[in-house]
């Protein structure tokens, strides 16, 4: 680990150099990716310095045990100075786990009713409230791209409004980091909004994480998508437009399919259309190429596979249970209301330390 550290640090100097090089500084794509390195690098660089200059003082305090008068002061210090050296170590090798190639990206954000009916379409809306709600406490924007709605009847004449599915775009710093490893079918277990006799049901709902591809990484091309338009309709049908501004795409090659018809402009709706589409032929694309790695991912935290059940919500005791880790909560109220850390930590740190498993073992 050492050795890959001095390594590390030496080319933290180059970089600082490159910094201040006017044929970098004068080229933006060029000063774009030597500052994205510069920051990756320096905490570690920082973390590694400073536990150099304590190991340095270790050395000193452990000449001054020999000291009578200074004995108990230096067990004190070195016990210090040791407990640091180990936290140090503990996140110099997180630091120096390999980079997830998706990591600083943006996202799609797909939940679609599974099983369930009604209760399921409004279990998908609550979890996609979840999700606005813990986006809106890191500093995260959605943008909802496309819903797919209905409206469900309740007791007393009140309806709610649940999703068949609905897609957004999260934006932000740790969009992907965050919320990487909520794809899954989430299972929900409470009482239907249309249940008159109080039985407890299981609804489920899917959610995918896609990130955000790169324009050079998806080929598509436009003789390869058919565009249809349409009168954008509402809940129950509804008609909510009088013009056809609705875009459904039909990609050939694949059979993949994207409507959209929330914005009231044709061409904001094939906008974002194609911004899904893309995002879904990366994923079938990534998902062919590493179909060979999937039980090296199961082991870590599950596939990410969307057919995968991961979560129980369950409402009557309060409980959500993340089977991946076997991690259970009684914290559901906060959980749903967007307090999703609970889990997300959890989850990261069980990761992390299959990773640094992995490495130890080769």
């Amino acid at each position: 680990m050492f050795d890959r550290l001095e390594v590390m640090e030496a080319r933290h100097g180059e970089l600082e150099r490159m910094l201040m090089d006017p044929a970098i500084t004068g080229n933006r794509n060029r000063m774009r990716d030597v500052s994205k390195e510069h920051s990756q690098v320096t905490p570690i660089v920082t973390a590694y310095r400073e536990h150099r200059q304590l190991t340095a003082e270790l050395v000193d305090v452990e000449e001054m045990l020999s000291d009578p008068d200074m004995r108990e002061m230096a067990q004190e210090e070195k016990a210090t100075i040791t407990a640091r050296l180990k936290v140090l170590e503990d996140e110099l090798r997180v630091l120096l786990l390999p980079k997830d190639p998706y990591e600083g990206r943006n996202i799609l954000l797909e939940i679609r009713a599974g099983t369930g009916g009604d209760e399921a379409a409004l279990f998908a809306s609550d979890l996609f409230r979840m999700y606005a709600r813990y986006g809106d406490s890191n500093k995260l924007r959605l943008e909802v791209l496309s819903t797919s709605e209905i409206s469900v009847g309740g007791g007393g004449g009140k309806t709610s409004t649940g999703f068949k599915e609905v897609v957004a775009l999260v934006t932000g710093d740790g969009a992907y980091s965050r919320l990487k490893f909520e794809s899954g079918v989430h299972r929900v277990q409470r009482v239907p909004l249309t249940e008159t006799q109080g039985r407890i049901h299981t609804s489920a709902a899917t959610v995918a994480i896609l990130p955000e591809p790169e324009e050079v990484e998806v080929n598509l091309q436009e003789s390869d998508v058919r565009v249809d338009v349409f009168r954008a309709s509402g809940p129950g049908g509804q008609s909510v437009n009088t013009t056809d501004s609705a875009v459904r795409l039909f990609h050939k090659p694949t059979g993949l399919t994207v409507i959209c018809q929330d914005e009231k402009s044709q061409h904001k709706n094939k906008a974002k259309a194609m911004k899904v589409l893309k995002a879904r032929m990366f994923e079938l694309e990534e998902s062919a190429r590493h179909a060979e790695e999937a039980e090296q991912r199961k082991s870590m935290v599950g596939t990410g596979d969307r057919s995968e059940r991961i979560r129980t919500y369950n409402y009557p005791q309060n409980r959500v249970t993340d089977h991946r880790i076997n991690l259970t909560v009684y914290k559901l109220d906060r959980i749903v209301g967007g307090d999703l850390d609970e889990l997300v930590t959890p989850l990261t740190a069980h990761h992390q330390a299959k990773l640094i498993e992995d490495q130890d073992d080769r």
